[in-house]
């Protein structure tokens, strides 16, 4: 029997994952990385290493010495806070508080099933992918509901489960600049980007808004949704192969009670929204901000964790109750108790990533690295099409050093937003063109905040799951997204069309 051939791009991935899974267990990893970088720190500044800061002229920023005296002082005084102040750790744990009662009540199972029985089975990978590019309107979210939830559906339908929480991964994470909807990264990096504007211009900086990338991101949904879909049946699923795991969803027609128990919990949702609802739409709603966008810019914002955990619950409950699965609150208790308990690796995973973001955040080595990055770009003196590509692969380069999208965006926009607009480009442009960049890279970055709890779901059905595997598996929906993405911004840019509400391509004085 002939062999079969192996592709370069397959045989690449092949390599990506061999290195990846010689790496250490990621808790391992990111203790080793919190220790390095306090090794680095002591190193590069006793060199003297420093820059100025691109926000606040006139200020030099060094390399913090985490080997000091001070520095140790932080570490142990800060250890408990960097655990505690982990983004991703009370995410993911207060939703996961109500995904997990209507998990153990049986609610998602039968979601699921309903919807797999009713979805054709070849529109289910563009729905998953399409969901994960909305979720961010929830802002972080999707990433702890969709990836776990797509597993599940791949695996009820016969298909590899890490293909599902891949899916849904790319669309979550790749496709967080993308949305039909506003949402508050519009209103986070707008508000950057607009401050970053007024340093050369302060009467154009007042005319824009934060809308201003409406139209791309929404063009942008279909493009990452059909990309995310033939990334996964096309190179993903073959690559994963069949799936022998121990874990598999049999698909069963649902009976009289679990019918009667969604609708009732489908009724309880609707009446629990509505009443959400009251407390943001009306001029006198507690949730409701002020100014032009009272909803983008709101406490609602603040509080879609603790609302999606209540939109979990409260069905979850109620479809209990039906289905006599709840018969007491010490059901409740015991069903929210094992999904804190399935969560222990994940804690685990929080400490030491915790430190490891803290430290390198407090040394201010991310910091000088953007610098050094924005001062080669200016350094060369591209213009047009090559400048914006140049622009976008620096930016995704400095995304996997720096996590937050909003930090890189604060330290990156009055150093890049000026020069931008010196070469005739709008700030709109420019903004645009990072959050391309950000997006499609954060699935391979491992300093991204919700990489760790990605692995630990993707170790319920792979116990060796590693950071190289998982990576291998995500690569090549971060390069056909940053490809295909950077494409659809080039057409837009050559045919001058606005990007959002009076926001243009370029800027004229």
């Amino acid at each position: 029997m002939k062999k079969q051939r192996v592709g370069f791009f397959q045989r690449f991935l092949n390599v990506v994952e061999t290195a990846g899974n010689k790496l250490p267990h990621p808790v391992t990893l990111f203790a080793g990385l919190a220790l390095l970088v306090i090794i680095v720190s002591g190193i590069v500044s006793h060199f003297g290493v420093s820059a100025e800061h691109p926000g606040k002229p006139g200020e030099i920023i060094e390399v913090k010495n985490l080997m000091s005296g001070e520095g140790i002082k932080y570490i142990f005084t800060q250890m408990t806070s960097n655990f505690v102040g982990f983004a991703p750790l009370g995410v993911v744990l207060v939703t996961m508080l109500g995904i997990g009662l209507a998990e153990g009540t049986g609610l998602i199972s039968a979601l699921l099933r309903g919807f797999v029985l009713s979805v054709p089975k070849r529109l289910i990978t563009l729905g998953l992918v399409f969901a994960g590019v909305m979720s961010s309107v929830a802002s972080d979210a999707g990433y702890v509901v969709l990836p776990p939830l797509g597993a599940v559906i791949f695996a009820a339908i016969g298909r590899h489960p890490l293909a599902g929480l891949a899916a849904a991964f790319a669309g979550v994470s790749g496709g967080f600049s993308a949305n039909l909807f506003l949402s508050g990264t519009d209103a986070l990096l707008g508000e950057l980007t607009i401050s970053a504007a007024a340093i050369i211009d302060p009467a154009y900086a007042e005319g824009m808004n934060i809308a201003m990338n409406y139209y791309f991101i929404a063009i942008s949904v279909l493009v990452l949704t059909v990309v995310g879909a033939w990334v996964t049946e096309k190179i993903v699923e073959p690559r994963l192969g069949e799936y022998k795991g121990e874990f598999r969803e049999k698909i069963e027609k649902l009976n009289g009670v679990e019918k009667k128990g969604l609708v009732w919990a489908g009724v309880s949702l609707a009446v629990t929204s509505v009443l959400v609802a009251l407390l943001i739409l009306p001029e006198w709603g507690p949730l409701r901000g002020d100014g032009d966008m009272p909803i983008i810019r709101s406490p609602f914002m603040s509080s879609l964790v603790p609302i999606i955990a209540l939109l979990f619950f409260i069905p979850g409950l109620v479809y209990g109750r039906v289905t006599k699965e709840i018969r007491d609150d010490k059901d409740v208790a015991a069903m929210m108790s094992a999904t804190m308990a399935s969560m222990g690796m994940f804690i685990v995973l929080s400490f030491t990533a915790g430190q490891f973001v803290a430290f390198f955040s407090e040394s201010n080595m991310g910091l000088i690295i953007g610098v050094y990055g924005a001062e080669f770009l200016q350094s060369i003196n591209l213009t047009g099409i090559p400048l914006l590509i140049l622009f976008i692969l620096i930016a995704a380069f400095i995304n996997l050093f720096i996590g937050s999208a909003s930090a890189k965006w604060a330290m990156m926009a009055p150093v890049f937003v000026p020069i931008m607009m010196n070469l005739g480009y709008s700030p709109e442009l420019t903004q645009m063109a990072y959050r391309v960049a950000d997006s499609a890279t954060n699935i391979i970055s491992p300093l991204m905040t919700y990489f760790a709890i990605i692995i630990a779901f993707a170790q319920k059905y792979d116990r060796k799951m590693g950071i190289g595997t998982l990576v291998s598996v995500m690569f090549p929906y971060s390069m056909f997204f940053l490809v295909f993405w950077t494409i659809t911004l080039v057409v837009w840019m050559l045919f001058g069309i606005d990007l959002g509400p009076g926001s243009g391509i370029y800027y004229t004085k």
